[in-house]
């Protein structure tokens, strides 16, 4: 069955066992919780996709944006942007662009008379590249390699990409025309992916009295790069439990072993999963993971690494609702007893 926040009130306060101190949970959570605020001012109503950006900006992965148009995807891509003090770079994605339009290029200086490389706007901390799904496979597989090597090579030499590396991809599921459809192997290289949705019909009000209010829609930056490194590096300290381990791993081997699945996620997903379980976790306050953490995350990690058998997906199956099978299926870890504060807590 699906985790709960039980978990969360039988595991205490939040302190945590040694590796995370309190106050680095606690920044962390301020300023994720601040990010959050920010980026809300102009994507509204959309509290869980943001915070799924978010979590994939701290553990270090990239994010595929995938929804119909007019839902705000390339918007909360922007936002995300604008909320850090770091080099952004937009990449409109079409059927004639080329691999060195993103990566660069060696070119002849006639100043110096020799052969130099000229770095294409793939060297931004956040590269949000729109509507990838238009560019051809050969483009595509230029962005996805540099998005797992974090690098380009160019003549011989590798030229690095700046550290914070976010990749925020938008594609449209419905329009066929004209795409070139990710393989999923390279899909795979996504550490996220979600989808923003139409607003609600009060939420759809509210953006049209916004309208005409004079508010702004400005997103101001809070972080530099420094400060998600920072950020970035407490999370090592968020500890997880070898039972909470067994139950990641149990979920992504019942990715391949499900009769509706014609293949399920590798151990990229594994891990992808733990690292943002220790994000969502210090968000919530808490220096420990918890099931509800892996429960909240299963689908939007691993929903885009399985893929349904044909069977299955004409019965209208899909890899988000096999996760979600999955997940109602296992038994979730009760693990409180164990947990070094739930110990220390009831010891007299």
């Amino acid at each position: 069955m699906r985790p709960t926040d039980d978990g969360r009130r039988r595991l205490g306060n939040g302190t945590g066992p040694v590796g995370a101190t309190t106050s680095d949970i606690v920044r962390f959570q301020r300023m994720f919780a601040l990010m959050q605020e920010n980026i809300a001012g102009v994507i509204i109503g959309k509290p869980t996709p943001i915070r799924l950006c978010l979590t994939a900006l701290f553990a270090g992965g990239h994010i595929l944006l995938e929804d119909v148009p007019g839902t705000g995807k390339t918007k909360l891509a922007t936002a995300m942007a604008d909320s850090l003090q770091v080099t952004c770079r937009r990449i409109q994605f079409t059927p004639d662009l080329l691999p060195s339009d993103i990566t660069g290029a060696m070119v002849y200086d006639q100043e110096t008379g020799r052969f130099a490389f000229r770095r294409g706007p793939v060297f931004a901390s956040v590269v949000l590249a729109d509507e990838i799904n238009r560019a051809s496979p050969k483009t595509q597989s230029a962005l996805l390699e540099v998005m797992e090597e974090h690098e380009v090579t160019a003549d011989g030499v590798a030229h690095g990409v700046p550290d914070p590396f976010l990749v925020v991809a938008t594609q449209n599921p419905l329009d066929q025309l004209g795409t070139y459809r990710l393989p999923e192997a390279q899909v795979d290289r996504f550490l996220i992916r979600t989808a923003v949705g139409h607003p609600a019909h009060e939420r759809g009000v509210d953006i049209l009295r916004r309208m005409d209010s004079g508010r702004s829609d400005t997103v101001h930056p809070l972080m530099s790069g420094d400060d998600v490194r920072r950020l970035r590096s407490s999370l090592c300290g968020v500890h997880i439990d070898d039972q909470i381990l067994e139950y990641i791993m149990t979920i992504v081997e019942s990715t391949r072993h499900d009769e509706h699945a014609a293949s399920g996620s590798s151990m990229r997903g594994a891990l992808a999963l733990a690292r943002c379980a220790r994000v969502w976790a210090a968000s919530d306050g808490r220096s420990y993971v918890v099931p509800s953490d892996v429960g909240d995350l299963a689908v939007p990690v691993l929903a885009h690494r399985v893929m349904p058998t044909p069977e299955a997906s004409y019965a209208g199956w899909s890899g988000a609702a096999i996760v979600e099978h999955i997940l109602e299926a296992l038994p979730v870890p009760d693990f409180g007893a164990h947990h070094p504060e739930h110990h220390d807590k009831d010891t007299p």
